[in-house]
């Protein structure tokens, strides 16, 4: 079986691997990034009917400021995003299941207001005629070197996990610095989106069914049985 990376930040690195494990797939860790809570300021809270949260690290990451938003119900693109607000005390209105601009396109007429909660890399949204978002950053992303010894190892043969298209620019980038032989690594999606910036001469690179950790690890067995 081909040995399988996930590249992910923590906590969720250590939940891929844990879930990887529970299917028989042993997952090798190697984070590429951390998560670093930026400075924020709270708007005029009286303005909002919600709060519009693309990842769980919004809740993980906020600090203090996110006690004084918990009368706010979250839309939260997706269920470990609705975990972690649940887990923050904040009650979760809507859970998509599509991306965060399939959750802003259900909400109807039932929320006018919105407050985003993003990192500062962050989808582009298109905002219903009706619905105004401001928007707060909250925490960034920063990238960490793939280590010379783990490079090493994917020329050799590997299945690496991919969970947003930071994190694939970043792993391609890195690749590309250390002289990894792309044509023995297949890179595994969790969407089609995620694959946009990796380029062409992988030994594969597909995207799961749905974009969900259950779909994302059956394709990664499928593609490390091939």
């Amino acid at each position: 079986m081909t040995k399988a990376f996930a590249i992910r930040p923590e906590p969720g690195l250590s939940k891929t691997i844990a879930a990887g494990a529970a299917r028989a797939l042993p997952i090798a860790g190697v984070a590429l990034f951390k998560v670093i809570p930026s400075g924020w300021t709270l708007p005029d809270l009286e303005a909002f009917d919600a709060l519009l949260v693309g990842s769980a690290n919004a809740f993980r990451h906020g600090g203090d400021k996110l006690s004084a938003l918990t009368h706010l119900p979250v839309l939260a693109v997706g269920q470990t995003t609705a975990d972690a607000a649940r887990d923050a005390g904040f009650t979760v209105a809507r859970v998509g299941s599509g991306g965060l601009q399939q959750v802003l396109d259900g909400i109807g007429g039932d929320f006018q207001h919105l407050l985003r909660l993003s990192g500062e890399d962050h989808v582009t949204l298109s905002s219903p005629a009706d619905v105004q978002i401001t928007e707060r950053i909250v925490y960034r992303i920063g990238k960490v070197d793939l280590p010379e010894e783990v490079a090493a190892q994917l020329s050799k043969g590997a299945l690496v996990l991919l969970h947003s298209a930071e994190a694939a620019q970043h792993f391609v980038n890195e690749c590309n610095r250390l002289g990894v032989d792309r044509t023995h690594v297949s890179l595994c999606a969790l969407g089609p989106r995620i694959l946009e910036p990796v380029g062409e001469g992988w030994q594969a690179a597909r995207a799961a069914a749905s974009p969900n950790e259950n779909d994302l690890l059956a394709l990664a067995i499928a593609m490390c049985q091939e």
